[in-house]
């Protein structure tokens, strides 16, 4: 029947629109939450004219004024005559910790209901009324547990807000007393009000600050430490603790810390000489790091070094003598696993020195220079195997490392490309040693490559060419003002190789190294170059602590490590990018425990996730390797598209290979062999089409 008044409807329209002439009209009526009936058949842009009517409905949850299913509507002078509307209802449930008169009731949009909740219950809102609209009731019809100030117990800490009372969701902060502070380490915190009181009770416990330090630095990266806590400090070089060694430890007490990390300046006690023997500099007081050089007097020869060092365990190496005759060496001795660099002859003067290499797969320890002391050989260096073995190749960013099979010995070398259009900056072939492998070169875009500037200035330095600007891998030649000869140097995607240097200092030798406590016999004679090298190795029961290696610097031995005894067990297993242990993290580890590392998501491990803590050291921790997300974006870019149809992977693990084709209607413009494209941690190459 409606269907056939709305026909009628219309053709009335179109008789009044052509008959009667000009009439008024009223827009298609809009009706949020509701439609009008058969509106599919009518244009919404359609002017209505003045005496026409539609029927309309509202949505599930929502009624006209009228309460009707159909309500009908007619285009008057005013516009539509009633105002077309769908209004909200909303249920009123019953009140849990609280009644109303409006329970199990329905409401119209508008309406206004009020709630009375049991004592020590509140509205989230704190009000008594709660308003049914458009989206449903303007809070819930539910009393919350209100939260009370007096609820709230904080030791050694107290409230910062003066309410008596909180609302749901509402968030009060409290402060810790000087000297505490939260689980966090912070001197604030904040709890919620939830639906069952405040969501925990503050917690304020005692803290130490991180203190000054004294000639000393921390090896921490804590800010802020609990009652119990330790601080690890080691001291400067040249100084030490209290008690006499290079680091330390202080306890967060009930009255902070005990006493400050404090290091003291050590000092060498000045030399007794032998009468022939001449010491210069001449000081009162020798700190470490101070060389004291030696000359014999009335044209006596010097035995033994011609410099020492000031550690912190004294003078370093022994100090020499001088005498009126000195003897010849035989042959060197012969070096287990290793052999002489040179020829050997039958007879050697006092003073000369030889170099041993060790063979391949051993790993020398001690100096590699021995020299000819009054008819004896200072000390031969050591040929350790390295039974550690290198994994698979490194992954070369826009390169490509030969085809070969892992495990890879010690001293094994292999020579690394780059992809076209790139090239190498840095060593080409890179060697496994001592199970890891050396670092990789970086390929750079050929046209993204750096020129040098010769405008840039350095000391004393004076070019030959007079060129401004020089392109990557073009040499040149220099000198030092005051001096002929040339020297020369390369650019290197904008940086000169090696920098040119005109200045005297730090270009001197190093006293012979020095005989690190707890570690072999190394005592030499010999003279280092700045830059130069020296591998430690400790006696047996003894773990080598920091560096792994002392470095002439500057005329003095740098980094020196320690020998320590290896029954004081492991500390915390180290820490990985882009993952964590699986366990709670400990202090101190007995020796044999073992932790699990987890990668993060998308991150592939390399090596195995566990590692054990062995003479004092963990085992190699693993690597965590990024994912290749396939890019769909740079695909229509390169206009070429998966090459599988089912193939919808988007996130690739490293070494996985993701096969590609050019899109229709493109044909390839990068090698066939790019279509295959290999994830390398974390970064892809993409072929192109055009």
């Amino acid at each position: 029947m409606i269907r056939m008044l709305l026909l009628i409807n219309v053709i009335l329209l179109l008789w009044v629109s052509t008959v009667g002439g000009q009439v008024g009209f009223c827009g298609f009526p809009e009706i949020k939450h509701g439609s009008v009936f058969d509106q599919k058949r009518y244009n919404p842009f359609l002017r209505v004219p003045m005496g026409h009517f539609f029927y309309y409905s509202c949505e599930y949850n929502f009624v006209s004024p009228s309460n009707f299913f159909w309500t009908r509507i007619n285009c008057t002078e005013e516009g539509w005559s009633p105002t077309p509307k769908c209004l909200r209802l909303c249920f009123f449930p019953f009140v849990e910790n609280g009644h109303s008169a409006s329970s199990g009731q329905i409401h119209l949009e508008g309406d206004t209901v009020q709630i009375k909740c049991d004592l020590g219950y509140n509205l989230q809102n704190n009000e008594s009324t709660i308003s049914c609209k458009e989206g449903g009731w303007s809070t819930p019809p539910q009393c919350f547990k209100r939260c009370l100030k007096s609820d709230i117990v904080v030791e050694n800490g107290f409230v910062v807000e003066k309410e008596y009372a909180y609302s749901l969701h509402k968030e009060t902060q409290y402060k810790c007393k000087s000297g505490y502070s939260t689980i966090d380490g912070k001197t604030t915190g904040t709890i919620q009000c939830l639906p069952n009181g405040w969501s925990t009770q503050p917690t304020c416990i005692k803290s130490c600050v991180m203190p000054a330090f004294v000639n000393a630095r921390k090896k921490s990266n804590a800010i802020w430490f609990k009652l119990n806590d330790k601080l690890d400090y080691e001291c400067s070089d040249g100084y030490v603790s209290r008690d006499g060694n290079t680091s330390g430890s202080i306890v967060c007490g009930e009255n902070g810390w005990p006493h400050l990390p404090t290091c003291y300046e050590i000092e060498c006690p000045v030399p007794l000489l032998e009468e022939n023997v001449n010491a210069h500099p001449k000081q009162e007081k020798y700190r470490v790091g101070d060389v004291l050089k030696f000359s014999c007097r009335q044209r006596l020869i010097r035995v033994g070094p011609d410099s020492i060092q000031c550690y912190q365990f004294g003078w370093s190496p022994n100090f020499p003598t001088c005498k009126g005759q000195v003897q010849s060496c035989g042959p060197p001795p012969e070096l287990p696993n290793g052999q002489v660099k040179l020829i050997r002859k039958e007879e050697y003067e006092h003073s000369e020195v030889v170099e041993y290499d060790c063979n391949p797969t051993f790993l020398m320890k001690g100096p590699k220079k021995i020299q000819c002391m009054d008819g004896e050989w200072t000390t031969l260096p050591t040929c350790i195997e390295q039974v550690k073995t290198c994994g698979d190749t490194p992954q070369l960013n826009h390169g490509y490392v030969p085809t070969s099979v892992p495990p890879y010995r010690h001293g094994d070398s292999l020579e690394l490309n780059c992809s076209n259009a790139y090239t190498m900056i840095g060593n080409k072939i890179i060697t496994c040693i001592s199970g890891t492998w050396t670092q990789l070169p970086n390929c750079v875009a050929t046209d993204q490559l750096k020129s040098c500037k010769a405008s840039r200035i350095y000391p004393r330095v004076v070019f030959r060419s007079h060129l401004h600007v020089f392109h990557h891998n073009t040499t040149t030649y220099y000198r030092c003002s005051g001096k002929n000869k040339y020297m020369k140097t390369v650019c290197i995607n904008g940086k000169w190789d090696p920098e040119p240097d005109c200045t005297e200092k730090g270009k001197q030798p190093c006293p012979p190294p020095p005989q690190i406590p707890n570690a072999q016999n190394m005592i030499t004679t010999v003279n280092y170059q700045d830059g130069e090298k020296v591998t430690v190795l400790c006696k047996e029961n003894y773990l080598l602590r920091d560096a792994k290696e002392i470095v002439c610097k500057n005329g003095r031995w740098q980094s020196l490590p320690r020998c320590t005894d290896y029954t004081e067990s492991c500390g915390p297993p180290p820490s990985i990018s882009n993952g964590d242990i699986t366990s709670f993290q400990l202090k101190e580890y007995p020796p044999g425990s073992t932790v699990e590392y987890r990668c993060q998501s998308f991150y592939e491990p390399q090596g195995s996730t566990q590692v054990t803590c062995r003479k004092g050291q963990w085992s190699e921790p693993p690597r965590c390797i990024d994912a290749c997300i396939i890019s769909e974006e740079t695909m229509n870019k390169n206009n070429i598209q998966l090459k599988w149809k089912k193939d919808k992977k988007l996130y690739v693990k490293t070494g996985d290979i993701v096969e590609f084709d050019c899109q229709q209607a493109y044909k390839a413009k990068t090698p066939s062999q790019s279509f295959q494209a290999i994830c390398q941690e974390g970064e892809i190459e993409y072929p192109r089409c055009e």
